[in-house]
């Protein structure tokens, strides 16, 4: 007899296809609609990368509504077996399977040599760019949370420095973005964001090693700073930076020669030449995951080092297969976020009450990346005007990347033991930091992800109610009045005013004026139709047509109706032939086995 088999597999299945399902059916409705083109047009904005920015913002409140917080699809807790470790473990892993697939894709993006070409730009944002970020943070962090200390502050300041590459990325891809955004500034973007993530270890344990080790008395350790700075030396530049790239470089240029070799022998297939970045991700977290160094920069470099000669960018540049993978996975850990984020610790927790939150949550955002940003982008060429600069300093958004140094740090704060309990001050450190990064990160997501709409609203809004309080003029406007209608009544007027002149001699302009006075012709402000009327730019309607308009043209009735059914079809032809014009095909240098033409068939 057949039974229910409602369990958490199952359920899960079924709702991360159902909401991806659903919400794909109006994917291309919200693009077009939701976040047109006008909004974009202000700022230069990308619709259709924004259209995956909502879809992370959606997928975060999904989260929510499928947490146990709501319906209780998603159970976080019970994949875990109950066990807090176990559950922020999976996080953590999560977390890194995303960045590493992620990164490994921003490396093929860039063109051939680009980080030997724009070393100078990425050490101005690598270097003091990331360094000014995390001491703002820091010190936001040390004045809005009460009883933290300095170092305290640098390790939960460290967590959001890097730029979040799910999130920074997206604002670059899509035809609009390569239309309307810099070539070299979607470059330099894609860069950073890729680099700046590996690159936050350096940041976040210094911190720690000084709080590991003097911190709280350096109780259980050896109270020796030099130790500490040793140490930060050593693994963290060492070990984890220097390795990971030596390893990620290694691995890269390895498997572009392999892939080179085995094209050139007509080895590989299309799909599995598709794949290749993502399954060379994937090689590259678990190798430098098992040896315990930095596998998000290695992963980066691995990708930029691949396509170090440009020949797999361009010839997968059609491709929509890894874009879709790379969809995929960020849904799905959004919609983990919403799941395992601690919502009712923003309101109830023992470390920073909630209006503290708020006000730092937006402190972070307006202090932390714009400042800096707008004061060095006269010495990065690829930022060449001051709203391009603005631009680039606020999309810096906090996501994945800080999540993912959040568990991080709360790793090592746990083996900061003292007669196998965790210090106290790493206790503490571990309730601030988990409070923290959490709320800047839905902060961050949240403000990005609604920034656009809220911008096209803000411009087409105020648009609208002027059109129409305008229209509304023209269709209230009086007759004109005619001349000779009143032409007996006005000499009347006229010779009364003369004739009531003061005896004093006293003459005044306005007593020999009429008392009424009569419009004469037509309007004195020329209305819309009016040849001579110039309009605002954002309210002159665009001609599909390309003839000009001549003001002065005056065409009897016939013919003006006959050249305008003529003009409406041409332009309509026009759209038509637009829209069902083919795009263009790409042509690649390669052709796989599979792909080639079959032979014709012999005419019978």
């Amino acid at each position: 007899m057949p039974t229910l088999a409602v369990d958490n597999f199952n359920i899960i299945c079924a709702t991360l296809g159902g909401f991806i399902s659903l919400f794909g059916l109006v994917s291309y409705l919200l693009k077009e609609k939701f976040y047109l083109s006008e909004a974009c047009k202000i700022a230069e904005w990308n619709p259709k990368s924004f259209t995956l920015t909502a879809y992370l913002v959606v997928s975060l409140v999904a989260g929510v509504i499928f947490s146990p917080h709501a319906t209780n699809l998603v159970r976080p807790e019970q994949y875990a077996l109950g066990d807090e470790e176990i559950l922020d473990t999976i996080t953590l892993y999560f977390s890194r399977l995303v960045l590493g697939v992620q990164l490994v894709l921003a490396g093929v993006q860039l063109p051939a040599k680009y980080l030997k070409k724009e070393w100078k730009s990425l050490a101005l944002l690598l270097g003091p760019g990331m360094t000014v970020m995390w001491l703002v943070t820091s010190l936001l962090v040390f004045a809005f949370v009460p009883h933290i200390s300095f170092l305290h502050a640098l390790a939960v300041g460290a967590c959001v420095t890097p730029t979040d590459p799910v999130l920074s990325n997206s604002i670059v891809k899509g035809k609009f973005a390569d239309k309307n955004i810099p070539k070299e500034l979607q470059k330099i973007i894609v860069a950073e964001s890729g680099a700046n993530d590996g690159l936050g270890y350096p940041f976040l344990f210094l911190p720690l090693y000084l709080i590991q080790h003097i911190g709280y008395g350096g109780l259980g350790q050896d109270k020796s700073t030099a130790y500490a700075i040793g140490a930060w030396f050593g693994e963290t530049w060492g070990y984890t930076i220097l390795l990971s790239l030596v390893y990620g470089a290694a691995v890269g240029w390895i498997a572009k020669e392999l892939l080179h070799w085995a094209e050139e022998r007509k080895y590989v297939d299309k799909e599995s030449f598709l794949v290749f970045a993502i399954a060379m991700a994937l090689f590259i977290v678990g190798t430098v995951g098992m040896i315990g160094s930095d596998d998000v920069l290695a992963c980066f470099i691995a990708g930029n080092t691949f396509t170090w000669d440009d020949w797999f960018r361009l010839e997968t540049m059609d491709d929509t297969f890894q874009p879709t993978i790379d969809m995929l996975l960020n849904v799905s850990v959004f919609i983990w976020f919403g799941a395992v984020c601690p919502w009712p610790e923003f309101a109830h927790n023992n470390v920073i009450p909630i209006y503290r939150l708020i006000f730092l949550g937006i402190l972070v955002l307006l202090l932390r990346r714009p400042p800096i940003i707008f004061s060095m982008h006269m010495h990065i060429h690829q930022i060449k005007e001051k709203r391009q600069a603005l631009y680039v300093g606020f999309f810096g958004p906090i996501g994945v990347s800080a999540i993912f140094y959040l568990y991080i740090t709360l790793e090592f704060c746990n083996k900061i033991t003292v007669d196998g309990e965790v210090r106290p001050d790493a206790q503490y450190l571990k309730e601030v930091v988990y409070v923290v990064v959490w709320f800047l990160v839905i902060c961050s997501i949240i403000v990005h992800g609604v920034s656009i709409p809220l911008a096209k609203f803000g411009f087409w809004i105020p648009r609208t109610l002027s059109e129409a309080i305008s229209s509304r003029r023209e269709d209230d406007e009086p007759e004109p009045f005619h001349v000779r209608e009143h032409a007996e009544e006005v000499e009347h007027e006229l010779e009364s005013g003369i004739r009531r002149r003061p005896a004093t001699g006293q003459s005044s302009g306005s007593n020999i004026l009429p008392r009424q006075v009569y419009r004469i012709g037509h309007s004195i402000i020329p209305s819309r139709n009016s040849p001579n009327h110039s309009r605002a730019p954002s309210q002159v309607p665009v001609s599909l047509s390309n003839q000009p308009q001549t003001a002065g043209n005056q065409r009897n009735p016939e013919q003006s109706e006959t050249d305008t059914a003529g003009s409406s079809q041409d332009k309509i032809e026009g759209v038509n032939g637009a829209a069902s014009q083919p795009p263009p095909n790409i042509q690649r240098s390669i052709r796989f086995p599979d792909e080639e033409p079959a032979s014709p068939k012999p005419k019978e």
